[in-house]
């Protein structure tokens, strides 16, 4: 009497799919994403701090990690999007506070807009701090964001104090920039 071969095949495949899972479960440990561990009151480094991007205005490239020292704000925008727009005042009147006490700055990060966009929406807003163009959205993967705005404060260390998925208010950035300022 011959033997179907099909319930061992289903068989092994059962057992490597429960093996799949296990092995999933097991490794996923403790909670690692950035959200969370600022959510807990972690301050996690910045990913992707290191990441050289292309300037807005042509100047050369720049990273996270040169604003060492400062507190900074990582502000990731678009010129087509219209909670970007709503916040633009905000930063920029942080701009001006952080320029006039000398502690920090924003940097803007542009993700998948057009140039000469990104930079009439510059003008337009009056923006004094520098952005730069996230090419291949490294930085933007790197970040675990999810679309724009979003926001990132990081104290003088360059790790994250706070972090906002969505449009901010003065509120949330006064106090952000005042938590980041205070752990320096």
């Amino acid at each position: 009497m011959k033997r179907s071969a099909v319930p061992s095949v289903a068989l092994v495949v059962a057992a490597a799919l429960v093996a799949l899972l296990v092995y999933g479960v097991a490794i996923k440990g403790t909670d690692t994403t950035l959200d969370e561990a600022v959510s807990k009151g972690r301050r996690p480094a910045a990913p992707g701090a290191t990441l050289k991007l292309p300037r807005l205005d042509g100047t050369g490239q720049t990273s996270i990690a040169d604003y060492r020292g400062k507190v900074l704000v990582v502000n990731i925008w678009a010129s087509w999007c219209g909670p970007c727009e709503d916040e633009a005042p905000t930063l920029q009147r942080a701009q001006a506070k952080l320029e006039a006490d000398g502690t920090g700055t924003i940097l803007g990060v542009t993700n998948t807009d057009i140039p000469r966009k990104s930079v009439a929406f510059e003008r337009k807003y009056g923006f004094t701090f520098p952005s730069v163009r996230d090419l291949d959205v490294k930085l933007y993967r790197a970040l675990g964001s999810t679309g724009v705005p979003e926001t990132l404060v990081l104290d003088a260390k360059g790790r994250v104090v706070a972090l906002s998925r969505g449009q901010i208010s003065d509120t949330f950035l006064d106090r952000a920039i005042a938590r980041a300022k205070a752990s320096t």
